[in-house]
């Protein structure tokens, strides 16, 4: 990969702050291991995720949240947690791909990328959260580690247009964006509609 005109960077930085909302591990450590092997040019802000100790960390936080993940229930307290880890790292990702990198107003570029990175890590989190919690309604758990299993395959590739084609990258992310607008509203109308089945049927119960 050459080095990145402005658009590829904003690109860059859309992708992996909506990847971060979904895995932000994954997204920490599959990043961190190209710039190891300098599979591709990363900004330099990005470069300190290759430093062995983050790729230690990412990696063990990677094996705990694959398992996590695919745990029904424990998926969604798992997400309900990450809700103050995902979004501000997705952020914080962003505006990293703007570090160092001698653009024009450095500053202001990193900013508005940590806006935008923010911005897409919530809507991705938030539709991936809601989206386990309708799944986990399902008494079987296999729905539930298809569906995890389809998230971590899907936030690969994406990574990898993040890399080779960012500004594909950027687009996949338009369209799932749109797709979480259409589809959150869904969810959540979903849940509080069970929520609601859930308390007339605990209130119907006889009193002892």
């Amino acid at each position: 990969m050459d080095k990145l005109d402005l658009a590829q960077l904003i690109a860059l930085a859309a992708a992996l702050g909506f990847a971060s909302g979904i895995r932000l591990y994954f997204v920490l450590l599959v990043v961190g291991l190209i710039g190891l092997f300098d599979l591709a040019q990363l900004p330099p802000g990005l470069q300190i995720l290759a430093h062995p100790w983050v790729l230690a960390a990412s990696g063990f936080m990677v094996a705990v949240e694959f398992f996590a993940d695919k745990i029904p229930a424990v998926d969604s307290l798992w997400d309900a947690v990450h809700t103050f880890i995902r979004i501000p790292a997705g952020a914080a990702l962003a505006a990293a791909v703007f570090g160092g990198d001698g653009v024009a107003h450095q500053a202001a570029w990193a900013t508005a990328a940590a806006i935008l990175g923010g911005t897409l890590a919530a809507t991705s989190h938030f539709t991936k959260a809601g989206t386990r919690a309708a799944v986990n309604t399902s008494p079987e758990p296999f729905s539930n580690i298809a569906v995890s299993t389809a998230e971590d395959f899907a936030v690969g590739g994406l990574l990898w247009l993040a890399i080779a084609h960012p500004l594909i990258a950027a687009a996949i992310v338009g369209a799932l964006v749109l797709l979480a607008i259409w589809l959150l509203p869904k969810v959540f109308r979903f849940i509080a509609r069970l929520l609601r089945q859930l308390f007339v049927a605990e209130s119907k119960q006889p009193t002892r």
